[in-house]
């Protein structure tokens, strides 16, 4: 029986790297979005076609409505994103964004019989994001196991994190060993109408340095 994993596809860089080292290692992918409330749905648009591209078995967009709490430059109109490097953690930081996700995953992971789940995060140019961390992960796996019926009854789950301990160049070439089109892929923070990015932001400065770092031509279209 072909082994099977549920994708956390955000429509990034990092996700879609995830879903080809997913595929590449033999698993028949599932793929799961959120419109949480971001500020624009460009990725969304990323994620789609990316599931479509790589043929998953199933794709999901669970709606959240993250906004109606805020506390993140990312859900909160009246929070401008930054566009100089910040210290500590910053503010697009979404409030318990990932330990959400991967509740839902674990919820769509039980439901389909499926033990592994594959989040593309990051802890060396995360960001500053606590919820990048092994230590969150290991933390995570940990609940899974303890909270599920699946997992009581023999199943247990795997949060996979492949891309934890590399750096944005070490992630690039990894994708582009895997054939990855990283033009279809929106990160920017602030990306307009049509997925163009604004090239200031931290997600839009770690991706720069990480094209260039890999001495790989950076395909992202930008605003300006």
């Amino acid at each position: 029986m072909q082994k099977k994993a549920i994708i956390l596809l955000s429509g990034g860089l990092d996700s879609i790297t995830v879903l080809a080292l997913a595929k590449q290692q033999g698993y028949y992918c599932y793929a799961l979005s959120f419109d949480y409330g971001q500020r624009h749905n460009a990725e969304l648009v990323a994620a789609a076609q990316i599931a479509a591209d790589y043929q998953v078995k199933d794709y999901k967009v669970i709606k959240l409505g993250l906004g109606s709490i805020g506390g993140s430059a990312l859900t909160d109109s009246h929070i401008d994103v930054p566009n100089t490097p910040q210290t500590g953690i910053p503010v697009t930081y979404v409030p318990a964004r990932n330990t959400i996700f991967l509740s839902f995953a674990l919820g769509w992971a039980e439901v389909l019989h499926v033990q592994d789940i594959f989040i593309g995060v990051n802890a060396v140019d995360y960001s500053g994001y606590p919820d990048c961390r092994p230590e969150f992960i290991k933390a995570f796996q940990q609940l899974a196991n303890l909270a599920t019926r699946s997992s009581v009854e023999g199943e247990a789950f795997t949060i996979h994190t492949p891309l934890i301990a590399l750096s944005k160049a070490e992630i690039i070439k990894q994708g582009i060993a895997l054939g990855v089109n990283y033009q279809r892929t929106v990160s920017c923070y602030s990306a307009d109408i049509n997925g163009h990015a604004c090239g200031v932001c931290d997600a839009c400065r770690i991706r720069k340095a990480g094209f260039a770092e890999a001495n790989v031509d950076d395909p992202t279209i930008y605003a300006h």
